[in-house]
């Protein structure tokens, strides 16, 4: 059986690192697995997205619309935006962080408001954390990213040791346990 997750950000939000922890521990574990980055505005603060994919024998990393087992939603706004590939049944877990799209800096419109409730209320299976939060409780604010893979990780199949073993492999070594503790929490949230 094949998994396909997509990770939803905003530039800088470290969504290609999560991408990058997550195809670590998936070949660790002899799985095939596509990984596949499309950048929008990344650099401006726009809109990112990574397919993952992984199981016996996976052709395209591409997630179609109402295909995606989870969707990892780094702020709020992606989480709505790319709701329509969750299928009926996936899991949604949103940081509920907001950032501002540009739109919304100049004035031409304003932030969304109950999202979250909106969500629900449709019936979808949603998660949400603080992540930044708990990612300055770890010991940085850019520990966000790890800390929803840590919340990513309680609903697949690998064990913690292996998550923290691909975290030590990939960050570099002097945020190595600030990063472990961002997995940590993230871990424990339900």
């Amino acid at each position: 059986m094949n998994t396909s997750i997509m990770i939803v950000g905003v530039g800088g939000q470290g969504t290609l690192l999560a991408s990058k922890i997550l195809g670590t521990v998936v070949l660790s574990q002899g799985c095939d697995v596509k990984v596949s980055e499309v950048h929008g505005m990344s650099q401006r603060g726009g809109s990112v997205v990574t397919y993952v994919k992984y199981g016996q024998k996976i052709a395209s990393p591409i997630v179609d619309e109402g295909e995606a087992d989870v969707v990892l939603a780094f702020e709020q706004l992606e989480a709505a935006r790319w709701l329509p590939y969750l299928k009926p049944g996936g899991k949604l877990i949103a940081n509920t962080q907001q950032m501002d799209p540009m739109p919304v800096i100049t004035g031409a419109a304003a932030y969304p408001q109950g999202i979250f409730e909106s969500l629900r209320g449709a019936g979808v299976a949603l998660q949400e954390l603080d992540a930044l939060a708990l990612a300055q409780k770890a010991g940085g604010a850019k520990a966000v990213n790890v800390v929803l893979l840590g919340a990513l990780a309680r609903h697949l199949a690998f064990p913690r040791a292996v998550w923290e073993d691909a975290i030590r492999a990939t960050v570099k070594p002097a945020f190595a346990d600030m990063n472990r503790k961002a997995f940590g929490l993230g871990w424990e949230t339900e």
